[in-house]
């Protein structure tokens, strides 16, 4: 047990007792003495006596660590601090990084408002899958409910599980637009680290310093999402209408009829009469049109197919009036 403080006495520790008021192990204690991390104790006799600055030193690291610092971070900012900079700034920079980067709030959902929600049946597979994303999150005080962190993200999949797509299929889908979401999300950190704040980084701050930079965390902090809203705005516009092109192509191309004066018309020759003039959608092998494709290119697909068949034509034309004579 620690020794009680008297009038002008610190509370004294033993290091199993500083262990157990922090929270860290004796073998831990000792790794951040060897590291210069918490000073040493004092020696009396053959007892090492540790104090409330030791024990205040092992929750600042702890604290530290939370907020995903490395050990040798936290020297540096502890070292800066012991020398009279303060950590202030530094812990203001921390949690304005570490505020929600949207303003939605989370929401929670019984199992039956879930089930509901999603046509009404139960699919177990389906919600695992949902909390090992995080999508859902249970909450162990009443199993039938779960907290919904982003309450947008669920109203997505029911929409999309409405028009039909397969729930696995959504948590899928989920899986892959993550990755390349967090991969966007590190190139964005990447470069404003490089160009605007890299020049906090590159030592411990001041206080002025971290809270400069906490200040332009919050003016940069929706720059990200508008840029990606705003490029992937662009790119649905673009790739939507090209898909709608691509696939309308594998079904149907309809080659117009060039409607050509009937003093330069040649002779049709043996073949149907009058009524196979008017222009008519004329289906097409899919395989045929993605043989065109892979020639000429979709925006020539259908002039290439005009002009096939017009060759076609005037081939025949000229068989027939050479078997006329």
């Amino acid at each position: 047990m620690p020794e009680r403080p008297g009038p002008s006495r610190p509370a004294e520790y033993r290091i199993e007792d500083l262990a157990r008021h922090s929270g860290a192990t004796v073998r831990t204690i000792r790794g951040y003495q060897d590291r210069g991390l918490l000073p040493r104790p004092e020696r009396r006799g053959r007892a090492n006596v540790y104090r409330d600055t030791h024990l205040s030193r092992l929750r600042q690291i702890a604290g530290l660590l939370d907020r995903g610092y490395t050990l040798a971070s936290i020297k540096e900012l502890l070292e800066a601090w012991d020398a009279g900079r303060g950590l202030g700034g530094v812990l203001g920079l921390v949690a304005e990084v570490e505020r929600p980067w949207s303003d939605e709030e989370a929401a929670r959902m019984t199992r039956a408002e879930l089930n509901e929600k999603f046509g009404g049946t139960r699919d177990d597979a389906a919600v695992e899958d949902a909390v090992e994303l995080g999508v859902l999150v249970r909450l162990p005080e009443t199993p039938d409910e779960f907290l919904v962190p982003s309450p947008q993200e669920l109203a997505v999949a029911a929409e999309l599980h409405a028009a039909g797509v397969p729930l696995l299929a959504i948590s899928g889908h989920l899986r892959e637009l993550r990755a390349q979401v967090e991969h966007i999300a590190g190139r964005f950190l990447d470069f404003t680290t490089e160009y605007v704040f890299q020049q906090y980084l590159d030592h411990p701050p001041t206080d002025a310093e971290a809270t400069e930079a906490a200040s332009l965390v919050r003016r940069l902090r929706p720059l990200a999402q508008q840029t990606v809203d705003a490029e992937l705005a662009r790119a649905m516009r673009a790739l939507a209408t090209r898909y709608l092109r691509h696939h309308l192509g594998e079904t149907a191309i309809s080659a117009p009829a060039e409607s050509t004066p009937a003093s330069t018309s040649p002779d049709p020759g043996p073949g149907p009469g009058p009524a196979a003039d008017a222009a008519e959608p004329v289906p097409l092998p899919a395989a045929t049109v993605r043989a065109v494709r892979e020639l000429v290119g979709t925006e020539h697909i259908a002039a290439f197919i005009a002009a096939a068949a017009e060759r076609e034509v005037r081939a025949r034309t000229m068989d027939a009036l050479a078997a006329r004579r």
